[in-house]
């Protein structure tokens, strides 16, 4: 390997673990910011936490790799312009894709890599986060406990409160159903007020309620059905005290197959197989369903109305109705009643094909869903491998280092990349668009961008430079102003 490359490789490494692990850190701020409600005041060790970013951050990795590589090229060709560095390599005669031939080589390994790393090791990690998160959600269930909705993850209860006092914790209006028995609702406590907390141990959920009743229904034994009176208990309290058991609250591990069908958990040859068996009960859905329209009454149906002798015998062989002649022969009463039944089973059929073509579109969203994670494999790594033929062009062409200008364009690009990412992966999503269409889009718009900087970049093209644009329009302010001269000539003459 030459000095050359050995130049060209310090001076983007550096910046290039700079940059991925300041992306890294802003994208786990920015999951803590989201789910902050969900693990404040649960008590957490500092070892589960420190297990919940370190998995978190292994899911951020693809993502930040592309950016980071985005940054770190800017940067790395940027300084080398604005210390005339590449200026003097190119009075050698060494072209611009020769200085990039090193770093070319490096972002494809790092492309391969980052492949390997969200076939292989993304999946483990979705699983471990995943099912790490919904263990801390379950901790401390009162926190959960949201106004107007009904709580349902104590086992054997049912709760509900219509608001909450987010500064004395007062809650108001609780219903409290007891499934216990498994018996329907059949017990019953209201309270007009009242307080909800843990026990010290954090075993319990104790409940201090306030002016309310509590409903009892009475089983009756040995009785028939026809002789049963329905009684039930009711009693008014002023204050009571209800203690709910929590066993299994205390952070317990679930199972890592938890969540194992979902797509972001599953590798490529999961997903193919996945694919393939939803592809299949598709075809075999939309087969039955339209085997079972055409064999049904809606569709195939007897003759509704009395035999008119309106047929035509055609070579001794078939029978031929005339439909306008046979409409036409019957009498006022008949043509209503035949054309009343003809709209029952017409908006018959078009109820029956729309709740079926409800079922096939879940499938095929389904289906989609997986289509675009095997996709997203894909895209992710050979993003890497664009934008550094945008960051290194575009770097050699503003010739600017540093994190100011660099962070700026950076930051622009990739969120047009992720604009136009999400964009298709919603049409693909909504059947709009192929998955194929809808996931590649956004690479490959990015990648004749890429193309055209690199261009310009070899040529020495100024399009970043502001005197470009100043002559430009100091051009076309002369053409005008000439035309409104020769105008001014015209009229005089």
């Amino acid at each position: 390997m030459k000095k050359l490359d050995w130049f060209v490789l310090k001076s983007f490494i550096g910046p290039l673990i700079l940059t991925f692990f300041i992306v890294l850190f802003i994208q786990i701020m920015q999951f803590l910011w989201m789910y902050v409600d969900d693990m404040a005041g649960k008590g957490l060790e500092l070892k589960i936490l420190m297990e919940l970013l370190f998995q978190f951050s292994l899911v951020f990795v693809p993502t930040a790799l592309p950016l980071g590589i985005l940054l770190a090229s800017l940067m790395t060709f940027g300084n080398m312009g604005e210390n005339f560095e590449l200026t003097a390599l190119k009075s050698s005669g060494i072209s611009l894709q020769r200085i990039m031939r090193p770093l070319t080589i490096l972002i494809i390994f790092i492309s391969v890599g980052s492949f390997f790393f969200a076939n292989n090791v993304l999946p483990y990690s979705n699983k471990k986060s995943r099912t790490l998160m919904y263990d801390i959600r379950r901790k401390r269930p009162e926190l959960n406990i949201q106004e107007g909705t009904f709580y349902n993850g104590i086992e054997g209860f049912s709760i509900r409160i219509s608001d909450k006092d987010p500064v004395t914790n007062l809650l108001e209006k609780v219903l409290i159903y007891d499934h216990r028995e498994k018996a329907g609702n059949n017990s019953l406590i209201y309270a007009d007020s009242g307080y909800m907390n843990m026990t010290p141990n954090e075993s319990g959920l104790l409940f201090t309620l306030y002016n309310g009743y509590s409903y009892n229904d009475i089983t009756e034994k040995n009785k028939s059905i026809s002789d049963r009176s329905y009684p039930f208990r009711s009693d008014a309290f002023e204050k009571q005290t209800i203690l709910l058991e929590l066993s299994g609250f205390d952070l317990d591990r679930s199972d890592l197959n938890l969540f194992k069908s979902h797509q972001t958990m599953l590798d490529m040859n999961q997903l193919n197989y996945f694919i393939d068996s939803l592809s299949i009960k598709l075809t075999t859905r939309q087969d039955a369903h339209i085997s079972e329209f055409q064999h049904s009454k809606i569709y195939v149906r007897k003759n509704f109305t009395r035999n008119i002798d309106n047929r035509e015998t055609v070579n001794n062989e078939h029978l031929v109705f005339n439909v306008d002649s046979l409409y036409a022969s019957m009498p006022i009463i008949e043509k209503e009643a035949v054309v009343n039944y003809a709209l029952t089973l017409a908006r018959t059929g078009l109820k029956y094909v729309n709740e079926k073509n409800q079922i096939i579109y879940r499938e095929i969203k389904r289906l989609r869903k997986y289509e675009i994670e095997w996709h997203k494999k894909f895209t992710l790594s050979f993003a890497c491998l664009v934008f550094f033929f945008i960051g290194a062009p575009l770097g050699a062409i503003i010739r600017k280092g540093g994190l100011g200008m660099p962070v700026v364009i950076s930051v622009l690009f990739f969120v047009f990349y992720y604009v136009l990412t999400l964009t298709g992966e919603k049409f693909a999503k909504e059947g709009i668009t192929s998955a194929v269409a809808g996931m590649w889009a956004s690479t490959i718009v990015l990648l004749f961008i890429g193309g055209f900087l690199t261009y310009k970049a070899t040529t020495d093209s100024v399009i970043m430079s502001s005197e470009t644009y100043s002559l430009f329009l100091k051009k076309i302010v002369r053409i005008l102003s000439f035309k409104n001269g020769q105008n001014e000539n015209t009229y005089s003459e």
